[in-house]
């Protein structure tokens, strides 16, 4: 059985979604940031970012998103959430997973806590700078959905749920995803896998999954 370590709305909630895709046996245990949780020793040993997921895989910690979710992925190759080593499609995979994780994603840290690589004084500017590459990651993915359903081959695998938690970051932003007409409609079709309503339930979600 597996442990996971997250917190409602955060990177743990794409793991927290995808154990139950793949329906097996998993101890979710939800931090709470407001008090903490996530800088207490205990968490640090497991985790010394102090951030989340972390997942307990056979009795050691896994962190970071996109390499929790490639490893489920590997470990249950049954629910086809990734491509075959040797695929034609596995190289894709690997590149839009490592783009998700590597190059779109950190601009949402910049947007949401930009004193961080700011200080005080840059704050406004550092934002600015985060929210025209999130939106220029967001064109993207509109436009690589222009005559596709899915990022990667023509089925659901763990790029689609990556790219879903990052597109729902956006909810609030002054462009959201959902403003690209193809992530839109992509998004429109994720949001009803009961698996991501399921996990919106269990973390206490009400917002962004009915449009």
């Amino acid at each position: 059985m597996y442990t996971l370590y997250g917190s409602p709305s955060t990177a743990g909630t794409a793991i927290h979604w995808l154990l139950l895709e793949l329906g097996v046996p998993f101890e979710a245990k939800l931090l709470d940031f407001d008090k903490g949780e996530h800088k207490t020793p205990n968490y640090l040993a497991l985790n010394p970012d102090g951030v989340v997921p972390t997942l307990i895989v056979d009795g050691a910690p896994v962190t970071q998103m996109a390499g929790i979710a490639t490893l489920l992925a590997e470990r249950h190759p049954e629910a086809g959430f990734a491509p075959p080593l040797g695929s034609p499609a596995r190289a894709e995979y690997l590149s839009w997973t490592l783009w998700l994780a590597n190059s779109f994603q950190p601009h949402f840290r910049a947007w949401f806590y930009p004193h961080e690589p700011a200080g005080g004084e840059a704050q406004r500017a550092v934002q600015a700078a985060a929210r025209e590459r999130i939106e220029a990651g967001l064109a993207r993915l509109d436009a690589r959905l222009v005559d596709r359903d899915y990022l990667v081959g023509d089925h659901f695998t763990t790029v689609d749920l990556l790219a879903t938690i990052l597109c729902r970051w956006t909810r609030n932003m002054p462009k959201p995803a959902t403003e690209w007409p193809n992530l839109k409609r992509y998004l429109d079709t994720i949001r009803q896998r009961p698996a991501l309503r399921e996990v919106h339930a269990r973390e206490g979600l009400t917002d962004w999954i009915d449009g």
